[in-house]
């Protein structure tokens, strides 16, 4: 079984490399720390690497769309129909994801895991295991085969992706909705009510607030959801888009590459993957803050420290795509810059402590 198979490849980081980053980076020309963040996501690159001078060549965003059954409780302003409607103008490079693509050089790679009409778009990867989920209020969005499955389409695209020479991969999605089955795997995973963790998604009136916090407390009083087991999470309250994200990270820690969390949905897909193989947070980083209230949250929880306070809220993997540039100029400055050594500088923290010898 793929998934089993991809779990179990799953390791730590190295060690060795990470501190030979570290010496290097503490004894570059400049005063320890003084990149703060950087310096920070340039050691961990090495760990996840292996490479003590990391390098970022070729770079995917991976986009997973699906749609909800959720909807028919009211939890949206938007009608199902426009999850598919986007989808041309991402792989036409007119969204925002396919501006910030393009911007950060990376390959798009759109994937129909789950819309609820027939896609006909170029450009567009049919890997579609049901059309759309099923409401969460009532039962759960999936059988445990299909939660399986959609973890297995994102570990697929991952490898494919990397196969083909990809170093960096980030998170997007698209589906009409997706919030309010975040919320409720938010809920579950940090034992949350409800009221507590929903967020207004695109700008909802309270009236639609209310009933996606409904939705969210109906679908863990009808589903209880096991938390000690990812797949049943899922399977019970999740997306067939959030599981092949999850599925992308899993694939992707396997095989030491990188992995940048969007926002909330991503976010939520990486509670998933977190659940199922612990190991795999060493390889996420977390690119923004979003506005959506229970991001921080799921942050906290994964233990991931944002790049970018930047007020996004739109997903797609716009905050991951613009952090590519953020990560490969750290990785740059740990392999481009020289030491003092190098430079026949006298290293700053030496140079101190002669001062107080004499």
């Amino acid at each position: 079984m793929l998934l089993q198979e991809t779990v179990q490849r799953i390791g730590g980081l190295d060690g060795s490399a990470i501190d030979k980053a570290r010496d290097r980076m503490d004894n570059l020309i400049k005063p320890p720390g003084s990149l703060g963040e950087l310096e920070r996501i340039a050691v961990r690159m090495a760990g996840i690497t292996g490479n003590p001078r990391p390098r970022v060549g070729k770079r995917s965003v991976i986009v997973m769309a699906g749609d909800h059954g959720v909807l028919e409780e009211g939890v949206s302003a938007a009608a199902q129909e426009v999850t598919g409607q986007m989808l041309p103008a991402f792989t036409g490079g007119v969204a925002g994801i396919g501006v910030l693509s393009r911007h950060a050089g990376a390959n798009l790679k759109v994937v129909d895991i789950g819309v609820a009409g027939e896609v006909n778009v170029p450009g567009v990867l049919n890997r579609k295991i049901r059309p759309g989920t099923a409401n969460i209020a009532a039962g759960p969005a999936m059988t445990r085969d299909e939660a399986v499955a959609a973890l297995e389409v994102g570990i697929a695209v991952a490898e494919a992706e990397i196969e083909q020479g990809s170093t960096l991969i980030a998170l997007g999605d698209m589906g009409i909705g997706n919030t309010t089955p975040s919320s409720a795997i938010l809920a579950v995973f940090g034992g949350y009510d409800a009221a507590d963790i929903t967020g207004r998604g695109t700008l909802i009136n309270d009236e639609v607030l209310e009933n996606k916090k409904r939705a969210v407390t109906s679908s863990l009083e009808v589903n209880k959801p096991d938390r000690s087991d990812g797949v049943d999470v899922l399977a019970k309250v999740g997306g067939l888009e959030i599981g092949g994200l999850a599925g992308v990270i899993l694939g992707c820690a396997a095989r030491r590459v990188p992995v940048l969390v969007d926002g909330f949905i991503t976010g939520a897909a990486a509670l998933i993957a977190a659940a199922i193989a612990p190991e795999s947070k060493n390889y996420m980083f977390a690119t923004h803050l979003s506005a959506e209230p229970g991001h921080r949250m799921m942050l906290e929880m994964l233990g991931l420290t944002p790049v970018l306070l930047a007020g996004m809220r739109l997903g797609e993997g716009t905050g991951a795509a613009l952090v590519m540039h953020i990560i490969e100029g750290a990785c740059r400055v740990l392999d481009e810059m020289i030491t003092f050594q190098e430079a026949g500088v006298t290293d700053m923290e030496e140079d101190k402590l002669l001062k107080e010898e004499n």
